[in-house]
């Protein structure tokens, strides 16, 4: 297994992952990379990988824009609207796939999401005065309807099998494999958030979907901690991730504890949530998983930079420590 970060595509960043032992990289790429067509450019993304291996990192993979933004924020709305543009939309996937694969990026990360992700506005108190982001559905549940709304599951899973049926066999033709991250939180099935449901926030969706498309392509950006917030019962998280590591549809991980579990908990440091972290990526390797873990959301301090590097470099080493600790001998 090795050490990942994902990342803003700056040398900055690349320097600081570098410097704490990251080997293979996700970038979020900023601006357009070429994509005044609407797709990206095979020179931009070929710039960016240049960029990336000057610093001795992999370019293990890239984010397509289809964030967790909110369906507000989308460049690609009708996708999981279901609006007129929709067709058009997805070839402009397809493009930024095409493009992907001939600068020899062959991992992207994408999302199928109307709402972004939820959480409290208020956070919670940490160790030492961090403060961690927190969710509590019970404060929220009353918040008023997207003007998109209704969105039923049975809509969102027409569009989201509609996305997949036409987008994963040009990823495959291309040799690209896509991973798809969880709705983050998972909301109460038939009651949602904001008139939206939240098909893969349950682990239930999750298994729907990967079973939409048996392509070796078709896969998982596979995030401990949304998978924890599906869950009542932390057994539930361990054998989660054997289910879908021995079937070979996680591509990337992303190594997150919280403290709590369905619809309220705290996203804290690696150390102290609900899930025994070490107990986590032995069941990783156990099953076969030989990819990238990655820290994910970060508590947040006064005494931190903006981009939280005191937290992110704790969960760095704390990450490199356990893959080394769990190696074989």
């Amino acid at each position: 297994m090795y050490l990942g970060g994902q990342l803003p595509c700056s040398s900055d960043h690349f320097a600081f992952a570098r410097q704490m032992g990251v080997t293979h990289v996700d970038v979020t790429p900023t601006g357009s990379l070429g994509q005044e067509k609407g797709y990206w450019s095979i020179d931009a993304l070929r710039r960016v990988r240049d960029m990336v291996e000057k610093h001795g990192l992999v370019l293990a993979a890239m984010h397509l824009p289809l964030s967790s933004a909110g369906i507000e924020k989308q460049i690609w709305p009708d996708i999981m609207l279901g609006g007129p543009d929709r067709d058009m939309q997805i070839d402009q996937v397809i493009r930024c796939i095409e493009a992907a694969s001939k600068a020899g990026v062959r991992t992207l990360l994408y999302n199928l999401a109307i709402l972004p992700v939820v959480r409290n506005r208020e956070r919670s108190r940490g160790r030492g005065g961090v403060t961690y982001s927190h969710f509590r559905y019970q404060d929220l549940k009353d918040d008023p309807p997207l003007p998109c709304a209704p969105v039923s599951a049975n809509q969102a899973w027409e569009r989201i099998g509609y996305f997949v049926e036409r987008v994963i066999p040009a990823a495959e033709s291309f040799g690209v494999r896509l991973g798809c991250h969880q709705h983050d939180p998972g909301m109460p099935p038939g009651t949602g958030y904001r008139g939206v449901e939240r098909v893969l926030g349950s682990l239930e969706g999750v298994k729907r979907f990967i079973s939409l498309s048996d392509s070796p392509c078709h896969g998982l950006n596979f995030c401990q901690g949304t998978i924890s917030e599906m869950c009542a019962d932390p057994e539930a998280v361990y054998d989660a991730i054997r289910y879908f590591v021995e079937r070979n549809r996680v591509f990337w991980v992303h190594f997150r504890n919280i403290r709590g579990g369905f619809l309220e908990f705290d996203e804290v440091f690696p150390d102290e949530g609900t899930i025994d972290m070490v107990r986590a990526i032995r069941t990783y390797r156990e099953a076969g998983y030989d990819g990238v873990l990655v820290p994910d959301h970060v508590p947040e301090s006064a005494l931190d930079t903006p981009y939280n590097h005191r937290a992110r470099a704790f969960s760095y080493g704390y990450i490199r420590g356990l893959i080394q600790a769990t190696e074989p001998r």
